[in-house]
């Protein structure tokens, strides 16, 4: 099969470099009146943003791993999303600059005092002990190496299988199927535990009264659910146009629609066991966590998440023949892209605001700004190569997908 380059997506990446850099320059306006509003709702859209890419890569890498055939007429969309890991490595830096307004244990000794729940900024006699048997873990030089660590493992990954995938475009090298398959295979472990990790250190060290081992598999969950949203959307916006037009067929559609079914209960499960483990051991360094977003102005918020990252798209998403059609499947991504980024809000921000939820202005901007890039950076990549991976020796399987009903 033959496909001309890709010569789409200019307004695309004009129109969201514009609104990233843009959301970046009001981002750092802010900083200059509130510097640590503006690193937390900095933090809030670089985790949200950053888990996506990851995800859809974990995503790629399960799919090449299981030799899966159905997905390949959209592997080079779900493949261009952790790209836009290059630009993360970057963004990352505000944080690292950031880290002593963001993380208490840094300096324990400096955190801001509050009047209600001083325990959620982790201050008091109980918190200061956590944090220094921590120390050896959460200290600042081994931090920062951490995060270089997670870089070095998920962009090389990215950008091989990529790679790869365009030099067989015009090659047609079956061997370049077996590597990627056996990269992914044997990556996929390495990749996942520094998700793991980065979880750890960039959301659960917000607090010192947090202690869960699935709490990485809670933010890979729920980014897993929104990076499936952005796959459907991209999807969406490439079926205008052929070669995609013709490629996909509506059980393409009905698997995307599956997962993002799944992986919904999936994120649910995960967040339920989450909190009833903590609950049930009632242990005071960790039930705190969530006594300032149950017994607060958080709580809606809660109920917000459990009824619409869950009941809701459950109920709805039930239905065969929506996920089988286009336009209820986007209208659905959209939704729960959303709520992944309520999901995300809620994690990050009890630690500056434990009375409940502070909306700023600030909040908008860095979710613009980091998001903006990212998505110039992704789309710009897509650009000067075929949509489809036409020389992939299981092209013509994918095309004719039809799965067992």
């Amino acid at each position: 099969m033959n496909a001309p380059p890709f010569t789409g997506g200019r307004s695309l990446v004009t129109r969201a470099a514009i609104v990233g850099v843009v959301g970046l320059g009001l981002t750092a306006a802010g900083a200059a009146m509130d510097v640590r509003r503006a690193l937390f709702a900095y933090l809030v859209a670089f985790v949200f943003w950053l888990g996506i890419a990851l995800a859809a890569l974990v995503f790629l890498m399960a799919n090449e791993a299981a030799n899966a055939r159905w997905y390949v007429v959209i592997r080079r969309l779900l493949e261009t999303i952790p790209t836009s890991l290059v630009v993360f490595a970057v963004l990352f830096v505000p944080i690292a600059l950031g880290m002593r307004q963001i993380y208490p244990w840094v300096d324990p000794s400096a955190a801001t005092h509050a009047p209600l729940q001083p325990w959620a900024h982790g201050e008091g006699p109980l918190a200061t002990h956590l944090w220094e048997h921590r120390h050896p873990f959460l200290n600042v030089p081994f931090f920062l190496a951490r995060a270089g660590l997670y870089v070095a493992i998920w962009l090389p990954v990215a950008l091989a299988l990529r790679a790869w995938s365009l030099r067989q475009d015009g090659s047609g090298d079956p061997a370049l199927t077996r590597k990627m398959r056996r990269l992914a295979t044997g990556g996929l472990p390495f990749v996942a535990l520094a998700i793991t990790f980065a979880a750890v250190d960039w959301q659960m060290s917000l607090s010192a009264f947090i202690f869960s081992t699935i709490f990485g598999v809670y933010w890979f969950a729920g980014s897993l659910v929104a990076a499936l949203g952005v796959l459907i959307l991209a999807v969406a916006a490439g079926r205008r146009e052929e070669p995609l037009k013709g490629a996909l067929n509506a059980n393409h559609l009905h698997s995307l629609g599956k997962y993002l079914f799944a992986f919904t209960c999936f994120w649910a499960y995960v967040a339920f066991s989450q909190y009833l483990l903590i609950w049930v051991a009632n242990l005071p360094e960790e039930v705190p966590w969530y006594l300032v977003r149950g017994d607060s102005g958080w709580r809606p918020v809660g109920i917000f998440l459990a009824l619409f990252h869950f009941v809701l798209p459950f109920l709805i998403l039930l239905s065969r023949n929506l996920k089988r059609r286009m336009r209820p499947l986007v209208v659905m991504a959209v939704w729960l892209i959303a709520a992944h980024y309520v999901d995300v809000y809620w994690v990050v921000m009890p630690p500056l605001s434990p009375s409940g939820p502070r909306p700023s202005w600030m909040d908008l901007a860095a979710l613009a700004g980091v998001g903006g890039v990212a998505i110039a950076w992704a789309a710009s990549r897509l650009r000067g190569h075929p949509i489809l991976p036409v020389r992939d020796p299981y092209l013509q399987e994918s095309l004719r997908y039809e799965p067992n009903q």
